[in-house]
């Protein structure tokens, strides 16, 4: 009797096994990717042809069996076939691990149109003026008094500013910061050609008084004109007199 028990037993061994092999079996996996693009790569059990994709995670899902083949491929990770054993089927996750690919680019030229412009297409008679950005401020502060109550009174054709202006103060306002830009970049201009020695030693202005010295010049049109010239023969020519003035002035 005992014989035949094990008998039986010995013959349902490979029986088992095999029906074990056989059994499908719903696999939850998952990927990852040193390039962090995880999403929409393609799943397929080649055996079967069912596939899948994978979300946002790189989570994924599907049926496969012991032995079955899964291929992983996607545009930016290298393509990767797993087969899959029975210790895959044991974890509650089977995760693997896909490389990168990068993705070669055409060769691109650049190449610079330096004579296309809005004057040379048509598209203008004349360059742009540029402006600054107290006189871009200015600028549309006027164009949005006129144009806002060319549209309330479109049968009225005058600009009624100085009114809105008496009110805000507005416009004195950003015309007093432009004043205050054009002061500044002309002191940088004046400060970029010379150092405080050359006004201590050659203008003979007192080390205390140089900044104020140099707002006193910036209001000068003589100097505005001759700075953008670069002569420095001539710029000093004007430094000099304008020194003298100063001097007298701070003497009263």
């Amino acid at each position: 009797m005992m014989k035949l028990i094990w008998m039986v037993l010995f013959l349902n061994v490979p029986i088992f096994g095999f029906s074990q092999s056989s059994d499908l079996v719903f696999l939850r996996g998952k990927v990852i990717s040193a390039s962090k693009e995880v999403k929409d790569i393609n799943v397929i059990n080649l055996r079967s042809q069912n596939s899948t994709i994978t979300n946002d995670n790189g989570n994924y899902s599907l049926f496969v069996k012991i032995g079955d083949t899964l291929q992983f491929s996607g545009w930016q990770t290298r393509t990767k076939n797993h087969v899959i054993h029975e210790a895959d089927l044991s974890k509650k996750l089977l995760v693997l691990h896909l490389e990168p690919q990068a993705i070669p680019l055409d060769e691109v030229t650049i190449i610079d149109y330096k004579n296309i412009n809005a004057v040379s297409l048509g598209i203008l008679e004349k360059p742009a003026k540029k402006y600054t950005p107290a006189e871009r401020k200015l600028k549309v502060a006027k164009d949005f008094d006129v144009g806002f109550y060319e549209i309330m009174v479109p049968n009225i054709f005058f600009s009624i500013d100085p009114i809105i202006n008496a009110i805000s103060g507005r416009t004195a306002a950003l015309k007093k910061d432009l004043e205050i830009e054009r002061k500044q970049a002309v002191i940088k201009n004046i400060e970029i050609l010379y150092n405080d020695t050359f006004f201590i030693e050659k203008l003979k202005i007192p080390s205390d008084y140089v900044k104020g010295f140099l707002f006193y010049v910036s209001d000068s049109e003589e100097l505005k004109k001759v700075l953008p010239t670069k002569n420095k023969t001539k710029i000093e020519f004007v430094l000099v007199k304008l020194s003298k003035e100063y001097l007298q002035i701070s003497k009263q």
